[in-house]
């Protein structure tokens, strides 16, 4: 079960020509930069571009097909625009309530459930002239899950919000990820919110699709633009295998065979995760380092270097069955003549939890 689209649009100085599938589960993000075409593939997904040619389908049910096109109201979505569009006349709770008795079914979420999420108790009886902009946009995240849709579309849900802001809404949304039932497709340029938050990555470039597939495979290529930005990260699979109480720190595995510590979390044993490990914020050793404030010290081996001229290279290194992208300066790569096959050890500063996936016990 997918979402098949083909979309051929011609705009003033714009065009967008496109034929893929993205999963009908998880989330989705459509990430590249501005002009590239994401906000007008997204709204011809609504239902809210016309003078098109192309077919969209939803789970084999048919929404554009030619002549025949399904009206936005019968497509069972929300839409999440970046400001959050609230009904001024409304508060807080008024606001929700609407969303809640105009729901598409009796499957979704209650009241009660997406204040608990999204942090509302303290917000109900407010009025909306009063929010702060990220107090705004937790609310309108909420009402779209109220309406119970099909298909969740996020358009830069972020974009307009401080960091502190961002930060607090981006750990709402990992944490309610388990929660939601309908895919959702999220728009952004911002390649650590898509880090964070997408299993699934298409990234347009021009109005066309320059590369696709699991974001966990696509954040270790290093010939894709977005693993040379500053966030640029890598994306591994881990199990939690034990908790250290005395310190605080959870004890990974990867794939069974590697060790990896974060700050604790409160999950079972056996629970499986994602995490997020820079590649700025992590280096190259030639020998393991014994005594060294960094736990994060795992034996890999040289996979790809890049070939440039530039100060900076990203090289990609396997731990275990997994790839990690490291950016060093292009003289410690000529001054440890790094080669691949080469045996090393990545030191890793930092790891970010992402997810949680299902638990084995």
């Amino acid at each position: 079960m997918s979402i098949a689209i083909e979309l051929h649009l011609i705009r003033e100085k714009f065009s967008l020509s496109l034929k893929t599938e993205l999963p009908s589960h998880g989330i989705s993000a459509i990430y590249g930069p501005s002009g590239a075409g994401k906000t007008t593939l997204l709204r011809w997904i609504a239902g809210l571009e016309k003078n098109t040619k192309g077919s969209l389908s939803f789970n084999e049910d048919i929404w554009e097909n030619g002549s025949y096109y399904l009206p936005t109201q019968r497509r069972k979505i929300a839409y999440v625009f970046q400001d959050a569009r609230l009904f001024p006349h409304l508060d807080v709770v008024g606001n929700l309530e609407y969303a809640y008795r105009r729901r598409f079914n009796n499957n979704g979420p209650t009241i009660e459930n997406v204040c608990d999420w999204f942090e509302l108790e303290q917000l109900l009886q407010n009025d909306t002239s009063n929010l702060s902009g990220g107090e705004k946009q937790r609310i309108a995240l909420a009402r779209a899950l109220l309406s119970s849709p099909q298909l969740i579309l996020m358009d830069e849900p972020l974009g307009s919000l401080d960091r502190q802001s961002k930060e607090r809404i981006l750990s709402l949304l990992e944490n309610i990820h388990q929660h939601l039932s309908a895919p959702v497709i999220y728009v952004s340029h911002d390649i650590e919110e898509v880090s964070r938050l997408a299993e699934h990555l298409l990234i347009l470039d021009s109005g066309k699709i320059s590369a696709q597939g699991p974001l966990i495979e696509l954040s270790s290529q290093q010939n894709l633009n977005f693993n040379h930005e500053e966030q640029a990260a890598s994306i591994i699979d881990a199990t939690i295998r034990n908790h250290d109480q005395k310190y605080q720190l959870t004890e990974l595995t990867i794939d069974n065979q590697l060790p990896l510590f974060i700050t604790n979390i409160n999950s079972k044993v056996g629970t499986k995760v994602r995490v997020r490990i820079p590649a700025r914020d992590i280096s190259i050793t030639l020998e393991e380092a014994h005594n060294s404030s960094i736990l994060n010290i795992l034996p890999a081996t040289i996979d790809a270097i890049e070939e440039t001229n530039n100060a900076r290279m990203l090289v990609r290194v396997k731990i275990a069955e997994q790839f990690l992208l490291i950016r060093i300066t292009h003289k410690s790569v000529d001054r440890l003549q790094l080669k691949i096959g080469k045996t090393v050890y990545a030191q890793i500063k930092t790891v970010a939890l992402l997810s949680e996936k299902t638990s084995l016990n």
